[in-house]
């Protein structure tokens, strides 16, 4: 009896063992596959369901909390694998938004959205890699791959009269700017997560010099590099981002990397902290943070600072700073380059997110900005720096946009306080048309979620057509309207600006490359050779394909 009972016992035990040791299993892959979809989150969903999934109220629904996706697991994934473009209710709210297929294959998307489903109070469980697939099957693109080929790259567009375009170099990564000496040679090209790339034009040669690894004293992983400049000596200027979790609320610890170093073959390496500060995380997804940076003709480095909401709205969570805008955010700063403890002096305010400025001819100093999603229009704004003294001009945001009157509320969440007494706003630059204007009005500056940037000025060293004027690429519609279905950008403007005898300047606008792949910067890289970069391959928003890192091309003076 008691051999039957021995193997009894040992079998039950086998059993137990091999349960337990499943169930280990089980819990490592869930961890493997939540760390593996917090990264993929971050990189493709966070820009608009902010990095706590709280959404935006009316604008991206909440994945917080979310009882539709509690409910529509299939639908999650598909409005994944082929987009969303149909009204849905999430946590008693209706969300009319337009969602892109996001370019992941089955077994990324199974781990981004079992991150999703596994975070923030959600009901938690696993995704599969099979429920994806068949889901997909089900979609207007059966496979990755069909989804893939269909947001490969455009044909070229038909280059402007006097110049010939080509492609240049494909890119590894998603790209946010250039730089160079602007003598022809090689040149940089920052990433925004960090990775610098050097590229010889003549060879074709494209390494990678700097890892987000090699930025010493970083304190998170979520880390954005948004402004990227050359100095004299060949070393690079970098604007840093990070989100660092603290008590009480969320950070964007944000600052200034500069190279400190060359290799063997003369790069520049070794990004050291120069300037650090920090700020409560913006609301939402509306950490703008700092992005570009330049050094001006008085040798001084200028910065832009975005905001950290949408229209000065408080926000709703206590961890994410109820406060609106702060001291340094919606402002362009500028600092000494040769202090070794530098201080950042205001010198312009109300300034929504200058992901781009520069010069005139003439020493005029200009930025070009994105607007809120209440479809204002995206602003170019003179800015006049403070004599030693004065106060910093005032350019609207969050109070003012666009020609609008200062009382004017662009939607119900934005609940800013009333504007200080007797504002005098400076007025954007007034774009008279005929391209990138809104209802075929002027329009103060252009047409809205267009997302301008890569302010490039051409000099008198260039052709008539294009001489003495600016060039703007905007990135193109993340959100369409005011009408519906409604879409603009994807294009570079020349822009030729006039001032008027009441000092308000206006521009005259014309097309000049289009369509473009979401256009993120123009450099000038040598006389009569500029290169665009996109960041992106969509050139339109409403095929709703998702994103795949771009290319550079290279528009050249015809002899």
């Amino acid at each position: 009896m008691r051999l039957p009972l021995l193997r009894s016992l040992c079998f039950a035990g086998l059993v137990m063992s091999t349960a337990v040791a499943r169930a280990a299993e089980s819990t490592d892959e869930l961890a493997a596959a939540m760390s593996r979809g917090q990264s993929l989150f971050a990189a493709n969903c966070a820009i608009c369901h902010g990095a706590t999934g709280d959404g935006v109220t009316t604008i991206y629904p909440p994945l917080a909390k979310s009882d539709w996706l509690a409910a529509n697991r299939s639908a999650a994934i598909r409005a994944i694998v082929a987009g969303l473009g149909e009204e849905i209710t999430v946590n008693g709210r209706v969300f009319r938004g337009q969602m892109p297929a996001i370019i992941l294959d089955d077994a990324r998307v199974a781990d981004v959205l079992t991150y999703v489903v596994n975070s923030w109070d959600n009901t938690g469980g696993r995704v599969t890699a099979d429920h994806v697939a068949a889901v997909r099957a089900t979609a207007g693109f059966k496979t990755f791959e069909a989804l893939k080929a269909a947001a490969d790259f455009r044909p070229l567009p038909t280059a402007p009269e006097g110049f010939a375009l080509r492609e240049l170099v494909r890119l590894p990564d998603f790209a946010v700017r250039l730089a160079s000496d602007g003598k022809g040679g090689k040149f940089y090209i920052l990433g925004r997560d960090g990775g610098v790339w050097r590229f010889e034009p003549v060879s074709g040669n494209l390494k990678q010099i700097i890892w987000p690894q090699d930025y010493v004293g970083l304190k998170s992983d979520d880390l954005k590099t948004l402004g990227f400049v050359c100095d004299d000596t060949g070393r690079l200027w970098i604007t840093v981002n990070q989100r660092v979790v603290a008590k009480p609320v969320v950070l964007n610890e944000c600052g200034i990397y500069r190279t400190t170093g060359f290799d063997a073959e003369g790069d520049p390496i070794a990004p050291q902290p120069w300037l650090q500060t920090s700020y409560p995380w913006g609301i939402g997804p509306y950490n703008h943070g700092v992005s570009d940076i330049r050094f001006g003709r008085d040798g001084l480095l200028y910065v832009s600072s975005g905001s950290r909401t949408d229209a000065g709205e408080t926000g709703v969570f206590s961890h994410l700073g109820k406060m609106g805008e702060v001291e340094t955010t919606g402002a362009m700063w500028r600092l000494d380059p040769k202090s070794a403890a530098p201080k950042i002096e205001i010198i312009a305010r109300g300034i929504r997110n200058a992901f781009s400025f520069n010069w005139d001819g003439a020493g005029n100093l200009f930025t070009v900005s994105n607007g809120p999603d209440a479809h204002a229009p995206e602003e170019m704004d003179h800015i006049v720096p403070p004599k030693p003294g004065e106060a910093p001009r005032h350019h609207g945001f969050p109070y003012q946009m666009g020609d609008a009157p200062a009382a004017h509320r662009w939607y119900e969440h934005t609940m800013v306080p009333p504007p200080p007494p007797n504002p005098d706003y400076v007025l954007p630059v007034l774009n008279l048309g005929p391209a990138g204007i809104m209802d075929g009005k002027p329009t103060s500056t252009f047409n809205a979620h267009t997302s301008p940037t890569g302010l490039t000025w051409l000099g008198a060293d260039w052709p008539a057509s294009v001489r003495n004027g600016f060039l703007v690429a905007r990135i193109g519609s993340f959100l369409a309207g005011p009408a519906e279905g409604e879409e603009h950008g994807f294009d570079v403007l020349h822009l030729r600006l006039e001032r008027r005898g009441d000092g308000r300047w206006t521009a005259r606008t014309t097309s000049v490359l289009a369509p473009l792949g979401r256009p993120v910067d123009v450099h000038i890289a040598g006389p009569g050779k500029l290169y665009v970069l996109e960041y992106t391959r969509q050139t339109e928003l409403r095929s709703r394909v998702g994103w795949l890192p771009g290319r550079i091309l290279e528009l050249t003076v015809k002899p």
